[in-house]
């Protein structure tokens, strides 16, 4: 099962100096490529011993400062975070051939900025999220499904849903920033960007 890409080749110039930057311009490319749900990607996190997880979440937020998703902070990701409090992301845009992976510190962003947030999310979104205990074990889904009833009724659809006290962002700060796109023999693009002092400094790896 194998795939020749047929793509046009990314030159260091054609780069922005920022990462954050050409991340923006490569996300709006998957946008108008209509990819499915171009902001899905890939979390991966280790507990404190070493040992990793990965699953897939969406991005709700980017910018200088890094990208943010929310989460229980009692969920399994949120606990790894909090004993080893380092991410990997990966965006994987297969239809265009393109992928970027990041790595960096995380952090917790403000109670003012998850709060805005959750106020945006649709009813059923907020109730939902105070119905699971993310990561933790649950009866059945009957069990699940009655939780969600019983907030349904406590707060219909109008009604101003608090924000769960477990429940908030995290902002990955990059450190790493890698650029792939893919081309025929395996001879694919890899862009690397790396934090530095001064700024960034971008070297091309070897596929």
């Amino acid at each position: 099962m194998r795939k020749q890409y047929r793509s046009e080749i990314v030159t260091e110039d054609s780069l922005a100096a920022d990462p954050m930057e050409q991340f923006a311009r490569w996300f709006q490319d998957a946008v108008n490529a209509h990819v499915f749900e171009p902001n899905a990607m890939i979390v991966s996190t280790a507990s404190a011993d070493g040992r990793p997880s990965s699953r897939t979440v969406l991005l709700k937020q980017f910018d200088v400062r890094g990208f943010v998703f929310f989460t229980n902070y009692g969920s399994r990701k949120a606990r790894e975070i909090a004993g080893n409090p380092f991410a990997g992301l990966l965006f994987p845009w297969h239809p265009i051939s393109r992928q970027v992976v990041v790595t960096g510190s995380v952090t917790r962003i403000g109670r003012d900025e998850t709060a805005a947030y959750f106020r945006s999310r649709p009813h059923g979104s907020q109730l939902g999220a105070w119905a699971s205990d993310q990561s933790r074990v649950v009866a059945s889904r009957d069990e699940l499904d009655r939780r969600y009833a019983e907030l349904a009724d406590r707060y219909p659809e109008g009604e101003q849903v608090p924000v769960p006290p477990e429940w908030g962002g995290f902002r990955v700060v990059p450190e790493e920033v890698e650029f792939w796109q893919g081309h025929a023999n395996r001879l694919h693009d890899r862009l690397h960007y790396v934090r530095e002092e001064a700024g960034w400094r971008l070297e091309r790896l070897c596929p």
